[in-house]
């Protein structure tokens, strides 16, 4: 009997205890270096052959990731028997030659493309640089237009890929037959570019991929970026199809959930994601290396993730958790768009998407956080970042439109508050382009005395959000505060 009154009260002190460590204490207790690495060391492994969606290397990821929902608590989404939500992608290989005709002249270019099979010929005409202005020049209704790539001179790969998004959706909608535009980059440079864009890959079966394969787009490397057009010049133009190719990819996000402890806010999820494929095999680098293992990008993501989940395994927050590793990131966020337009669970039961993404970091004193002031969850954020040391900072780059381009903005465009949490930068340098979708990236590159705070930092931020008594939402005039009163249906 005594013994057993010194049990019980031993147990509950030790229940006392649990209960009143801090979020901060919680976060610390549960990150270590030794197991950060090992998540990063198996995700970033040859064997894994870069995670290209669809590709073996990509199962065996999503493999180890539902083992680790398994093995902290996480359960599968009710009414599921598995950690997996299963989707197929088309991929389309892509035409290998485009013929530009000036005045009778033929000017063969070699290209690469997104477009769908098919031969045509007909008007073409000179645009400039395709800006917004050059478009209202002149009637393209039928024509095929042809651009500069980029704003300007001088611009990188990104900036490009931007500006050809504006300038897809201006043909679109001046009801343009297609738009071809001319790069110049040397031949290292368009070796790397041709791995990711001289294919098209989409969900199969979804309305919005049969959308885009309308009208015809590539990009032509030529060997000077000024061919002699003029602007509004009369050109004709064929376009043939040489070796196009289709197949279909078996692919799946990994989702797994912990429920919350209060009887309330429980029924309100935070989502904790991160993409977890990358760009497979590509070029090789001057040492033969042709995997792209993609450490810090996005294996570093996952590892938050997976930190959170390990956390929350031990020490759950009043809301429920909902665990999301996006694949297909790096074929156009398609992994997130499948699961926002696909939830498991409603969207309207989902208070706020944590998710953390990046492509390396060259300050090691940050945490950047790609839509921090756009939340109310601001301070909260800063509060986590800063207990282990590192000063959260909002988007450095926003020229880069960077909020825009990670799985978040597949929530905020239904309403979801959704930053992206990522490694320290300040600016897109040479040491974040010494690793960006490089085979450079490898796991022992990393800083993981950094990386440790880093973790902790995102874990207690994202109790401190978990935990808070408060409407999560968007701050006043964001862009996406109007979808979040219609999801939440606020007044």
């Amino acid at each position: 009997m005594k013994k057993s009154f010194v049990l019980c009260l031993a147990f509950s002190m030790f229940a006392i205890a649990i209960y009143a460590q801090s979020d901060k204490e919680k976060a610390a207790s549960t990150v270590s270096k030794n197991t950060i690495e090992s998540h990063i060391k198996f995700l970033s492994d040859d064997l894994l052959e870069g995670r290209e969606a669809g590709t073996r290397g990509n199962k065996i990821a999503a493999s180890y990731l539902a083992n680790q929902l398994r093995r902290f608590g996480a359960q599968p989404v009710p009414g599921t028997d598995s950690y997996y939500q299963k989707f197929d992608l088309v991929k389309t290989g892509a035409p290998n030659f485009v013929e530009l005709s000036l005045n009778g002249v033929n000017y063969p270019l070699q290209a690469s493309f997104k477009m769908p099979a098919i031969e045509q010929s007909g008007e073409a005409v000179f645009l400039g640089y395709g800006t917004e202005n050059d478009f209202k020049r002149m009637t393209v209704s039928g024509k095929m237009v042809v651009v500069l790539g980029g704003n300007g001179a001088g611009q990188d790969p990104g900036q490009m890929f931007r500006s050809s998004r504006e300038k897809v959706e201006r043909a679109k909608a001046m009801d343009a037959k297609g738009l071809l535009e001319l790069v110049q980059f040397d031949e290292g440079m368009w070796s790397r570019l041709k791995h990711y864009i001289d294919a098209r890959t989409e969900v199969k079966d979804a309305e919005d991929a049969l959308e885009s394969s309308e009208m015809p787009h590539a990009w032509v490397n030529t060997k000077s970026n000024d061919p002699g057009f003029t602007k509004d010049m009369q050109l004709s133009y064929n376009l043939k199809s040489d070796g196009q190719t289709e197949a279909i990819l078996h692919t799946q996000n990994v989702v797994g959930i912990i429920e919350g402890t209060d009887p309330i806010l429980k029924k309100e999820y935070v989502i904790y994601s991160a993409h977890y494929d990358h760009v497979g095999i590509g070029q090789p680098n001057t040492e033969g290396d042709s995997i792209y293992n993609g450490a810090r990008d996005n294996n570093i993501g996952v590892t938050a993730v997976l930190s959170m989940l390990e956390n929350l395994g031990k020490y759950p927050t009043k809301r429920s958790a909902l665990f999301i590793l996006f694949t297909a990131e790096e074929k156009g966020l398609l992994g997130s768009q499948y699961y926002a337009e696909h939830p498991m669970i409603p969207l309207h039961k989902v208070s706020y998407c944590f998710n953390t993404d990046g492509g390396g970091y060259n300050d090691t004193s940050l945490a950047t956080i790609i839509g921090l002031e756009r939340t109310n969850a601001e301070e909260l954020i800063i509060e986590g970042a800063g207990a282990f040391g590192l000063k959260a900072i909002g988007d450095p780059a926003p020229e880069q439109g960077l909020f825009d381009r990670s799985d978040n903005v597949s929530f905020a465009k239904k309403g979801v508050p959704a930053p992206t949490y990522s490694t320290g930068f300040h600016s897109f340098n040479d040491e974040i382009m010494k690793y960006y979708h490089q085979a450079d990236d490898e796991a022992d590159s990393l800083d993981y005395d950094y990386l440790l705070k880093f973790y902790q930092g995102y874990v207690y931020s994202g109790r401190l959000i978990a935990n808070s008594s408060k409407k999560l939402f968007w701050k006043e005039g964001d862009k996406y505060e109007e979808a979040g009163k219609v999801l939440y249906g606020i007044k």
